[in-house]
């Protein structure tokens, strides 16, 4: 079914966010190529003269990725979540910069309060991104949008400095899909009519929802832009991809789109975690692991207050120096966000874990979320925690052996 002609929907994207906060603070690097995603090594350093010192990428070492790049270091192509060590091949001359998310979640805030003065019906995406349902704006419809889109691109730039990107459509597939076309500091209008000439010849893997192995598979039966797979048969479709994503990709493809804008969504879970500069063993490396640690479990608990959430399912996630991904959960009596209580069930799974080789990445993770002041008293869950690990049945022989690894959780000193 399509959707209802009467809406108006704008997506509205900040262009290169990360990167352009930077360049608010640093405005002498305006022009040059930018890689966000360096650790604190990569800070600049002043000058006697008040001048500053900035890394460049090609002195980086490591196994990081980019967080985001300006478009002058995309130009050489340098993209998001690209390993730095081939970004600094490919642009070894770029300035590096640590990530200030603090700061940049600032910025988030500050934005989408002003979209929210003029526009208060707005789905959260993000971090960067925004959808907005303009059917209640007066006049939207009168010019397609164009006005108010306008307007909001000015809010957005008096409250931050910042420019962004909109994309204003009958649905949400097809704003965000415009949203990307005049980037930077575009504003694109699109009509269900403008489907067949401006959405079709892009390649399929451009609607949100189709990634790598789906357009490979699309690709492999000869469907290689969106258009080809609009005029694909429908029946064919759910036959190869099974009923309910086949009947999506055909109304995606054809710009089909009904889902709301949300304006509030209870998150299912919140997490932390960090990649090593370098490989980690839990028995060599057993202090500065441990201190990484306890560090995840104490933004994690933060994160959760910050947020007015409480926990039940505590889990860790591991990747190791071969790539294998390895996740333990831990379900506790009782809901908690207390820095310590977190850190006693992760540790607990971190014992169910086989710590013979050496870590790339250590993350923490809260489940089974609930509003934290519907909750118990957080010491009451500390209790409780204490109880049920005491009453835990025996471990296998597996877990045994895994827990006779001097782990790295058994530290001194513990989350405040």
């Amino acid at each position: 079914m399509n959707a209802p002609a009467s809406r108006l929907i704008a997506h509205l994207d900040m262009d290169a966010f990360y990167a352009s906060v930077e360049l608010l603070r640093y405005p002498e690097l305006r022009g040059l190529p930018l890689v966000i995603g360096g650790g604190d090594a990569s800070r600049p350093l002043l000058r006697a003269d008040g001048t500053r010192s900035f890394a460049r990428l090609r002195d980086y070492h490591g196994r990081g990725v980019v967080t985001t790049s300006t478009y002058e270091a995309r130009a050489f192509g340098v993209f998001s979540a690209m390993g730095m060590m081939k970004a600094a091949r490919l642009a070894p001359d770029a300035v590096l910069l640590p990530c200030d998310f603090d700061e940049y979640r600032r910025c988030s805030r500050l934005f989408k309060n002003a979209v929210r003065v003029l526009t208060p019906v707005i789905e959260d995406r993000g971090i960067d991104e925004i959808y907005i349902d303009l059917g209640d704006v007066p006049a939207a419809r009168l010019d397609g949008g164009r006005a108010i889109g306008l307007a909001l691109k000015q809010a957005v730039r008096e409250a931050t400095g910042l420019s962004c990107s909109i994309g204003i459509a009958p649905n949400k597939l097809l704003a965000k899909l415009c949203s990307e076309f005049d980037k930077p500091d575009g504003l694109t209008l699109l009509t269900q009519a403008d489907v067949a000439r401006r959405i079709w010849p892009l390649p399929a893997r451009r609607i949100n929802g189709i990634g790598p192995k789906a357009s490979e598979k699309l690709a492999s039966l000869g469907l290689h832009t969106i258009g080809d797979v609009a005029a694909a048969d429908p029946a064919m479709l759910v036959e190869r991809f099974g009923t309910s994503y086949g009947k999506w990709l055909h109304e995606a493809a054809n710009g089909i789109d009904s889902r709301p804008v949300v304006t509030f969504r209870e998150p299912k879970s919140i997490s932390r975690e960090t990649t090593f500069e370098r490989d980690l063993h839990a028995v060599r490396d057993r202090v500065e692991l441990g201190r990484i640690f306890t560090g995840l479990c104490e933004q994690l608990a933060n994160d959760l207050k910050r947020k007015g959430y409480a926990s039940r399912t505590i889990g860790i996630k591991l990747r190791f120096d071969d790539f294998r991904i390895v996740t333990r959960d831990l379900t506790l009596p009782e809901r908690t966000s207390e820095a310590r209580t977190i850190r006693r069930a992760a540790g607990e799974c971190l014992k169910r874990v086989d710590l013979a080789r050496r870590l790339r990445l250590l993350g923490v993770r809260a489940g089974a979320l609930a509003r934290l002041a519907e909750q118990i008293p957080p010491a009451t869950a500390t209790e409780s925690i204490g109880k049920f690990i005491a009453s835990e049945p025996a471990a296998s022989c597996d877990q045994q052996r895994a827990r006779s690894l001097p782990l790295f959780d058994r530290t001194e000193g513990s989350a405040r």
